[in-house]
């Protein structure tokens, strides 16, 4: 019966930015789906800012590029998030053959 008055309801009066409705089935999410927090989403995955919402994504491997933040709490400034990378990796800058400064890209790396 619950479908039903699902029906009479309407998708109107549901809550725009919650992933699903509390009385369906709990689920980890899976890539691109809605989150609030990283324990919503699946094994290897991470909720992270997508635009103005939040959506889950993949933690980062060794070799992508990931975000290095050199103030506590700029990370809560960008629409674009990327996870954290996987265990046993860091993030830091990248070595590249050449000049110094010639690369500032961060990518995630083995202790």
């Amino acid at each position: 019966h619950g479908a039903t008055e699902l029906d009479e309801i309407g998708t109107e009066m549901l809550p725009r930015r919650t992933p699903a409705p509390a009385w369906l089935p709990t689920a980890k999410g899976e890539e691109g789906d809605f989150c609030l927090r990283s324990s919503d989403c699946a094994a290897g995955l991470c909720c992270a800012r997508h635009f103005w919402s939040k959506i889950c994504k993949p933690v980062l491997r060794e070799g992508q590029v990931c975000t290095r933040h050199r103030r506590k709490g700029t990370h809560g400034l960008e629409i674009f998030q990327r996870c954290q990378c996987a265990e046993g990796l860091a993030c830091r800058l990248q070595r590249e053959q050449g000049p110094a400064d010639a690369s500032r890209l961060h990518t995630c790396q083995r202790h």
